[in-house]
């Protein structure tokens, strides 16, 4: 199986939604127009990536890249990644870890002095993948929550 990773185009749409439907089942579907003027907006944003996994002309995985300008650390940028899905059918056959793989060579090649990642996934293979794929987990991560979501 060969994984292509390649940002996100207006084409790939339908099946990142159908993606995120897989990782927040319970979220109501947006509607096509907001759907498309939000990827718009994200798409011409600068520092945001989506980036794919393709397997056979498939989207079967994705992963949301941020930078973030900085004045600390000498002026060195930090990313976020969020958003991190594979397919049901593909998983635990190396999509999510070239996703994750890819991200953070992107931002080590663009001078970005840390990649950070939150989740709330509290499974224990989940960490571990997570762990494997480079990240330590040696901070505490805080979050306040708007509007129930």
């Amino acid at each position: 199986m060969t994984v292509q990773i390649r940002e996100a185009v207006s084409s790939d749409l339908d099946g990142l939604l159908a993606l995120y439907a897989q990782l927040h089942p319970s979220d109501p579907r947006l509607p096509s127009d907001m759907a498309a003027r939000i990827f718009t907006e994200m798409q011409a944003r600068a520092g945001l990536s989506v980036l794919m996994a393709v397997v056979d002309g498939q989207l079967v995985g994705s992963v949301t890249l941020v930078i973030v300008p900085n004045l600390t650390r000498g002026g060195a940028p930090y990313a976020l990644v969020e958003n991190v899905v594979t397919d049901d059918g593909y998983r635990r056959q190396g999509i999510g870890r070239a996703l994750l793989v890819e991200a953070a060579w992107r931002a080590e090649a663009a001078g970005y002095y840390k990649l950070m990642l939150l989740t709330g996934r509290t499974e224990p293979h989940v960490q571990a993948f997570y762990k494997q794929c480079g990240f330590s987990q040696n901070k505490v991560g805080f979050q306040i929550r708007f509007g129930g979501r």
